[in-house]
């Protein structure tokens, strides 16, 4: 988080100012510049905890001898071996299998999703078996940085919410999107700040 979108935050929200006294703002997010494998980082850790997440993640390394599959690799291993050996669910494993044909196929050219507005990004993303809006989300601030994501399917950033702001039960979309507001251009960086609040939730896990 910049000094600029702390002191939006500070001066839009008191409750994010709060935050910002208590946990600190979040560390700045360095894009890994690969985007096939922030992709598959992604799915790896969606609605995980950050153990987890990683757990799962650096054990898809290992079998690639320490860095991401390209796409080829993922087409060429036998799935059934490969799910219960990482630890991924089958629906993990069919995205994971959508994806890298979809890149093969020249179906999806993550190269330049970069070049495309945020919904046209979670629009070509979306297009591909299995992944979700979350997910496009997620990769909007993870690996491009985006500055105005809110990831409003998030179990992590409505449970923030709901224990930051003293609600009753977990914000609906609507909810979270209208309290959300005040917080542009800076979405992102309140999303940061709402999921360090949280120890141990269920959060992206970016490369670092």
């Amino acid at each position: 988080m910049d000094d600029a979108a702390a002191a939006h935050l500070r001066g839009a929200d008191p409750v994010l100012a709060r935050l910002l006294d208590e946990v600190g703002p979040p560390p700045a997010r360095v894009p890994t510049g690969d985007p096939y494998g922030a992709l598959m980082r992604v799915i790896c850790g969606q609605q995980l905890s950050v153990s987890a997440a990683r757990a799962i993640y650096g054990r898809l390394l290992e079998r690639f001898d320490g860095r991401p599959p390209t796409p080829a690799e993922i087409l060429a291993s036998d799935p059934e071996e490969l799910r219960p050996a990482v630890g991924l669910s089958r629906a993990k494993t069919v995205t994971l299998w959508s994806i890298a044909q979809a890149v093969v196929d020249g179906e999806l050219e993550l190269d330049r999703l970069g070049e495309l507005d945020d919904e046209a990004l979670i629009a070509e993303l979306t297009a591909i078996k299995g992944i979700g809006e979350w997910t496009a989300q997620i990769y909007l601030m993870v690996e491009l940085g985006r500055r105005d994501v809110v990831a409003v399917g998030d179990l992590g950033i409505r449970r923030a919410v709901e224990r930051a702001y003293g609600l009753d039960e977990l914000p609906t979309r609507d909810e979270l999107l209208a309290l959300a507001e005040p917080w542009r251009p800076y979405r992102t960086a309140a999303c940061w700040l709402l999921w360090q609040s949280l120890d141990n939730a269920p959060v992206p896990d970016p490369a670092s």
